[in-house]
């Protein structure tokens, strides 16, 4: 718009409107590297490629905000990222492993680096990228690995017999088949008063000031611990699922529809997503699948008989007038979903054209 933008401050009755200039892609601000280079010498300290990953990056924030992702669905308008903003910064290079020694990691144009390894590199792995990510607590860098003969691993289609189902919700974080329950621990819920005095302190501090500076810090770390207590959480729930060595099986969630609830805060709190992508992640990983089913009918069919027994979200206990079944309302919904997973028809409950969804050479993520 600027550039098209007449000198003259007044609209005439007739007026030249030059034509749109293209906006730069990526590809022509990669070329232009070379002329800014020039302009700012400072940009010569980083890797030819670290630069194209942040046009990359530009690139990409630009589509999505024009044009949309692939349900048409477009993001804010980018804020321009300054040196407080900007948080990470990638390395696409590959890292040779002689550059690891376990205490430092050598990255290129930067030199060596003190690092605590968290773990061992496993044999046969190449390192493809480094990422720095910057957060409240200090400096983080996440290594990927690639191991191009590991070979393609087919999970067994999911049986009575080594298939689990698992209702998730806001009582319990989740109930399987078999009627074991996983209690929610409400990490948000159990600081909430803390966060609210620290955020208050934040509120009266002078803006620009060092004691706000601290004050963001205090508060900026209190929310890394939840979130940190709460990956943990979900980490360990998964690892303790996958032990069993069956594949999973959980409701298709509408996640974004019910964070818009009343039950938002708990909604949240519980990270319902963040354990799905999980749980999809280590189930390939065991060579067990993540299966997601259609919720339609989960909670208010009997698992005995397939009767729907209407039941309200207050009405923990199932109880059906046909079968006499009565049980945890939870738990029945969990053998719903096992039965949807393997294909099996309970009386009225009908399988749906997405019930074996996750039987594929890799399971996906439905949330």
């Amino acid at each position: 718009m600027e550039q098209n933008r007449c000198g003259i401050n007044a609209c005439p009755l007739i007026c030249h409107l030059p034509e749109l200039k293209d906006r730069p892609d990526f590809y022509s601000q990669k070329r232009d590297l070379v002329n800014s280079k020039k302009l700012f010498p400072e940009y010569k300290e980083l890797p030819s490629h670290t630069l194209q990953d942040v046009i990359a990056r530009v690139e990409k924030t630009m589509s999505r905000w024009l044009s949309g992702d692939s349900n048409g669905k477009r993001s804010g308008k980018p804020r321009f990222k300054g040196q407080g903003r900007y948080r990470s910064i990638s390395f696409p290079d590959p890292v040779k492993p002689k550059h690891i020694d376990g205490r430092f990691i050598q990255l290129p144009k930067i030199g060596r680096l003190k690092l605590i390894l968290h773990r061992p590199l496993p044999d046969g792995f190449a390192v493809k990228t480094a990422m720095i990510t910057r957060k409240v607590d200090g400096y983080y860098i996440t290594l990927s690995l690639q191991d191009s003969s590991v070979p393609e691993h087919t999970p067994a289609m999911p049986t009575m017999d080594n298939t689990m189902g698992i209702d998730l919700g806001l009582k319990s974080f989740l109930v399987d088949d078999s009627g074991e329950k996983v209690e929610i621990p409400q990490h948000y819920r159990k600081v909430e008063k803390r966060l609210k005095r620290l955020q208050r302190s934040l509120s009266r501090k002078k803006k620009s000031s060092n004691r706000r500076k601290k004050a963001i810090k205090r508060v900026s770390k209190e929310h890394l611990k939840v979130s940190n207590q709460r990956k943990d959480f979900h980490y360990k729930t998964v690892q303790k699922l996958l032990f069993q060595g069956k594949h999973v099986a959980h409701e298709k969630l509408n996640i974004k529809g019910i964070a818009k609830t009343r039950l938002a805060k708990s909604t949240h709190d519980a990270g319902w997503g963040q354990f799905l992508q999980i749980l999809s992640i280590k189930a390939e990983k065991a060579g067990l699948l993540a299966m997601a089913v259609n919720p339609n009918g989960t909670s208010q069919n009997c698992s005995g008989c397939g009767t729907k027994v209407p039941k309200e979200l207050k009405d923990r206990i199932h109880a059906c007038h046909e079968c006499g079944l009565t049980l945890d309302r939870d738990h029945n919904a969990a053998i719903n979903i096992k039965y949807l997973a393997v294909g099996h028809s309970v009386g009225k409950a009908q399988v749906t054209s997405d019930a074996i969804a996750g039987v594929t050479e890799k399971p996906a993520l439905y949330a």
